[in-house]
């Protein structure tokens, strides 16, 4: 079901199914890609528990072995609208029997929607109502309408970066790092960078990118409680992802232990994690 919510500058639709963002309109201009499947099923999905690929799909916690798909399974599940006003909407999923299989703790992911002005604040809250400490990551992963020619576009960083790129190899970190070309904090876009999947940027200094057309402001994305950002895009297709992240995938070396796991976040029993991002058009 779509849930819409507007002021008098913006409209945005949210699907229930994972709480997933469809459409940020301005002037009947939409910035979210469109599905097209030749390219992706999806336009903004929510990553949790997990950022990115478990290596072989497997975690474990004291012997006991546990399956999780890369990104986790929010993206893919029915979230209850808890609250919903002309300009907000509050969406939620609770743990249930399926969720336990694989992922054994008693939690609550709450995802509010608002408009103010001319951008859309999303805040995710992610509470542990189990005994004992809970490991998660949570990510957000919308994919921005653009033009074919990607060459048209560039990506302008708020604070001065290195841009070390760790490398994936099949959806896992392959210890190989690479540095990014840039220019005054400005990374200028082609296909060529997302020949090897998604750049990922750990631990970056900025918490505000611009994505500029013709080196104009197309649209601004900042991100709070975020210290990792992936960026990517599938070749050849009319998006750009732009993907704060609170944690990232496995490692080619890891040993399958999620607390041991590099970038998790640990919440203790009966507290709560919350982290925003805001796109401003």
């Amino acid at each position: 079901m779509l849930i819409t919510i507007l002021n008098k500058s913006l409209e945005a639709k949210i699907n229930t199914k994972g709480a997933e963002l469809v459409s940020l309109s301005k002037e009947s201009f939409n910035y979210i890609w469109e599905i097209d499947e030749k390219f992706w099923n999806k336009t903004s999905p929510v990553l949790f528990p997990i950022v990115g690929s478990l290596k072989n799909n497997k975690y474990s916690i004291d012997g006991n072995k546990y399956s999780l798909n890369r990104h986790g399974f929010a993206r893919d599940l029915e979230f209850e609208l808890l609250e919903h006003e002309e300009d907000f909407a509050l969406f939620c999923l609770k743990s249930n029997d399926e969720t336990l299989k694989n992922y054994p703790f008693d939690f609550e992911l709450q995802i509010k929607y608002e408009l103010k002005a001319n951008e859309l604040d999303v805040t995710y809250k992610i509470i542990n109502n189990s005994d004992i400490k809970m490991p998660f990551n949570i990510g957000a992963h919308p994919a921005f309408k653009i033009d074919y020619n990607i060459f048209d576009y560039c990506l302008e960083f708020n604070v001065l970066e290195s841009f070390k790129n760790h490398k994936l190899r099949d959806g896992l970190f392959a210890e190989e790092i690479e540095i990014v070309k840039s220019k005054d904090n400005i990374i200028f876009l082609s296909e060529k960078l997302f020949e090897n999947d998604a750049l990922v940027f750990k631990n970056i200094n900025s918490n505000s990118i611009k994505l500029k057309y013709f080196e104009k402001d197309y649209l601004i994305i900042s991100f709070y409680n975020f210290p990792h950002v992936g960026i990517w895009k599938k070749p050849k297709a009319p998006f750009l992802c732009i993907e704060p992240w609170t944690g990232y995938t496995d490692s080619i070396n890891s040993n399958g232990k999620i607390f041991d796991k590099e970038s998790i976040q640990i919440l203790n029993p009966k507290c709560f994690f919350e982290c925003k991002i805001k796109i401003e058009v």
